[in-house]
This record gives C-alpha cells, structure tokens and sequence, in this order.
C-alpha cells in the first residue's frame, strides 16, 4: 500500500489549519499526494511531518525527508537554516497531520467504514474484541485497533500504540476497504492520549461506547477532572460532527455525567439494579467456571446472552458492545453468535491451564479499581482462597501504588508483591511504594522482587480450589527494566511454574 489516493495542492490541503507563521508563496503550488511522519516510510512527492517529542526532534531528519522527494516539512517549531523554503509551521501539529490525511484519503470515516470506538479507563480491549466479532457474526468486513493487536479482516499484526497515529489509520482503512464487498466497520480503542493528542482528530464515529473511568494515566493528565474530559472528547467529535450513536454505562457515575449533542441518539445500559433507567439491561446473570449466561433486555425483547468468558465484569463489556451494535441496527442474532464466538481476550481474566487443581488467571489489572474487580470477579467463583500476585510500572503515577497495594491486600488471602515494568525507577523503591497500602491490613504478605520466582512462589502456595491471580501485564510478552524490553510472559512463566510442580495439561500430579 502507498497511501496514494489523491493529488492536492498544498494550498488546499493546509486551508483552513492554523499556521504560526506563512509558509513560502511557491509552497502554495507545490502537489502532495502522500505523507508521513515517518522519514523511513516516505515517497517522492510526500509531506514529511516532523514531530517534536521528548527523545527525538523529527526535524532532525528533514533534510534527509527533503532528499528522498518529500515536498514540504511540516512542524510545530521553526526550521534548521537553509530549509526555510520547505517549512511549514502549524499551531498543532498532529491535528494538521490528521486533517491532511482525511483529505487526501478522502475522508472515509464519513463515506466507506462505520467506525466504532471505545473508551474508558477498564474493560475498552474487551469490549472492542466484543464489538470486532459481532460485527463478524453479522458477516460485515471488519478492522479492530487496539491496545494487544491491530486486525484487518484476517490479518493481524502487533500493535504498537493503543490508538495508532491518525495517518497509521488512514493507511489500515484503505486497506480494509480494498478488501471489503460492501461497506467496511471498524471496533477501535480510543485512548485519552490519542484524544488529548489529535490522533482521531477529524474522524467520524458512527458510534461511541462508554465503559467507566477510574484512577489512570495521572502522570499525564493533570487530575481526574482533566482525564474525564479528555475522555468525553469522543462524544463531542473533534473538529467533526459528533458521534451518530453512544452506548454509555449507567453503573458509572462518570458515564451518566456526559453531556451528550442533540444529534447523538442515547442508549445506556447497565447491569446493577439500583442504577437509573437505562435501554438495555443484564438480568438473571450467572456466572461460573466455564463461562457466562444472563438475559439482555432490549427494546428489542428479551433474549438470552451466552459467553466462554470468565467473571461478571464482562457482562459490562457484553453490555457496551451488544448495545453500540443493537442501536447501529443489527439483529439479536449477530450479537448472540458474536458474544459466543469471542471465547477469550488475550491477559484479560485469561485461564492458564496446565491440569493443576486450581485455578489461574492472568489478568492486565494495573489500577486500583481494576485489581478490585479481578478480585471480585473471582471471588465470585467461590475458591477457597484468592491469591493475588502484582507489581506497579515504574516512570508511571506513583500516587496510585499505595492504592493499588490497598486494593489488593483488603480483598486477597494472599499477596505476592514484586515488580511489573520499573523502567528507569528502582523496583525496591517501586516496591515501598506500594507497601504503604498493603500494611493497612493483615492479609499474609510474600515479598519477592524477581517476577519469574514470585509466580512460581504463588504457585507453590495453591491449594486445591485457590485461584492464583497475576495481575498487572496481562497480554504483554516483555518486562521493561531500564530502558531494555525483556522477554516476559507471565502465562508462559505460569506454564512454566506449573510444569516445575508436575503438572502439564490435562494431566495432574
């Protein structure tokens, strides 16, 4: 894929964006067909946009971008010398890049792809999978971007942010669309970093789910206030109109605070009976070792939800995914086979089993409010005991540690404590952190740095009927220490562990 769909002069393309300082008149002529922030994916006739972040300076590599036939450099800070000819310098950077972008592919959030997004501070991957498969399950060409993967029909690769930079999407939509019969859909993650940030700038979202908000990212945003609102830029659109639909949870105190446009059409949903009325609604829920069933109320009647996922957390996600989708018009049919078909969610209350007599959980639980609700969801299940292994990220908001070591040590029989990702920050110093919390209660407490031997203590601790939860990393295949990834699994270290105690699958000691 090049990216090329159509030719515009620079002119057009940059009317209407915000500019620090004119450009050179002889830009004005200049056609662009292409662009990337990228130096390495650039073509001839390109705009190259150099972002200044905090470990490199794009504009570094514009006179490399220059040589390789990019047309124009596009920055929010002014040009090294002699490249004054080639510079433009916008107000906001990745809001330009965004708007460019939809104009020379043609704007295909509005014309080509139904585009659902969701956001939240918990459950946004699950409810994105949820979303991907019933759109699935209704036989419909689909995308899916988010924090584990990014998909296009059948094709999968890693994913390296959340939400991809809004270029990254545009060059993944036009691909979905060349493959798609009719018109294509997209489930999308959309982070508050993408939305503070421009990268959805300008996209038309055909829908918008709410899950919940609870203590995050505050190393970034500079309180709950500042990240609620970040967040809710999804039901305002960005530069756009805003979304045509919103699935917004009731359970939530922040959801019911969303000022939606008297375009968006509401449809809430819940699944606590002391919540206020909402459109769709989960009763009769039961939920146990091998997976989920509960009535989902509609406007469209009664029916009957079955789930291979574990807890009844996921309910809410069903709930989000189910109700984006009924509003959007598809039929109870699709969202029935579709809830069916999505069996798992890679480190989201993921079972590792190896035959042992108990149960283990990998789980991506990195907040307080997260940890909570794992623990909850498995304490549901009725173990005999509950043993949560965690650690806290380094270089990430230090205020939430003793939170988080709250959490745990209030509703576990047992905690293991030990490092998740400590980046550049000391893991004993991360470690002391979290303890604050943990010492508020007397819940029996194994300290153990290395996380390979506090998984492997945590099995050795489990008795027949326990539930082991790993907590924290979730889906990730790396531990971050220093500046270096590791290779780090924890359902592989599980694995392992449960081997080194003589059990492999479906086969116990």
């Amino acid at each position: 894929m090049d990216g090329r769909l159509t030719s515009w002069k620079i002119a057009a393309l940059f009317t209407g964006i915000a500019l620090k300082t004119p450009y050179a008149p002889e830009l004005a002529a200049l056609v662009a067909d292409g662009l990337h922030f990228d130096s390495r994916r650039l073509k001839t006739g390109w705009i190259f946009f150099a972002f200044v972040g905090v470990n490199v300076d794009g504009r570094s590599y514009a006179a490399k971008a220059l040589e390789q036939g990019a047309v124009a450099v596009v920055s929010e800070m002014p040009p090294p010398p002699g490249l004054e000819k080639y510079w433009i310098e916008v107000v906001d950077a990745r809001r330009a890049l965004a708007i460019v972008a939809s104009r020379i592919y043609g704007d295909p959030t509005r014309h080509k792809i139904d585009l659902f997004g969701v956001t939240g501070t918990n459950g946004k991957t699950t409810t994105a999978y949820l979303m991907a498969s019933i759109l699935e399950a209704a036989g419909i060409h689909t995308g899916m971007f988010g924090t584990i993967e990014y998909r296009i029909g059948n094709k999968v690769s890693q994913s390296v942010n959340t939400t991809p930079e809004s270029v990254e999407l545009y060059e993944h939509f036009e691909e979905l669309i060349e493959g798609a019969p009719g018109k294509a859909a997209v489930a999308m993650e959309v982070s508050s970093h993408a939305l503070a940030l421009g990268r959805v700038w300008g996209f038309h979202f055909r829908g918008a789910v709410w899950t919940n908000l609870t203590r995050d990212h505050l190393d970034f945003h500079k309180d709950m206030e500042d990240y609620f609102a970040a967040k809710s830029e999804l039901f305002r659109g960005q530069d756009t109109t805003p979304p045509d639909l919103a699935a917004i949870n009731y359970d939530d105190s922040y959801g019911r605070r969303i000022a939606l446009a008297p375009t968006t059409e509401l449809w809430s949903f819940a699944m606590r009976e002391e919540s206020p009325e909402t459109t769709v609604r989960a009763v009769n829920i039961q939920a146990g070792f091998n997976g989920l069933c509960f009535d989902l109320v509609s406007p469209l009647g009664k029916h009957e939800i079955r789930s291979h996922m574990l807890g009844a957390i996921n309910v809410s996600n069903i709930l989000g995914a189910a109700t984006i989708l009924l509003a959007h018009g598809l039929p109870i049919t699709a969202i029935q086979q579709g809830v069916e078909n999505c069996r798992n969610v890679p480190g989201r209350f993921e079972r590792v089993d190896a035959g042992q007599p108990f149960l283990v959980i990998v789980d991506y639980s990195h907040t307080d409010d997260a940890i909570r609700n794992a623990i909850r969801v498995a304490r549901a299940l009725q173990p005999s005991r509950i043993i949560t292994v965690f650690g806290c990220g380094g270089d990430r908001d230090r205020a939430k540690r003793p939170l988080m070591g709250a959490a745990a040590a209030e509703a576990s029989d047992y905690v293991v404590l030990t490092s998740d990702n400590p980046r550049t920050e000391d893991p004993i110093a991360i470690m002391n952190d979290a303890m604050v919390g943990l010492r508020r209660f007397d819940t029996p407490l194994l300290v153990e740095p290395n996380r390979e031997k506090a998984i492997q203590k945590a099995m050795a601790l489990a008795r027949p009927q326990d539930i082991v939860l790993i907590a924290g990393k979730g889906h990730e295949d790396y531990q971050i220490i220093g500046k270096t990834k590791f290779p780090f699994d924890d359902r592989v270290v599980a694995r392992r562990a449960l081997a080194s105690l003589g059990f492999e699958k479906g086969a116990a000691k």
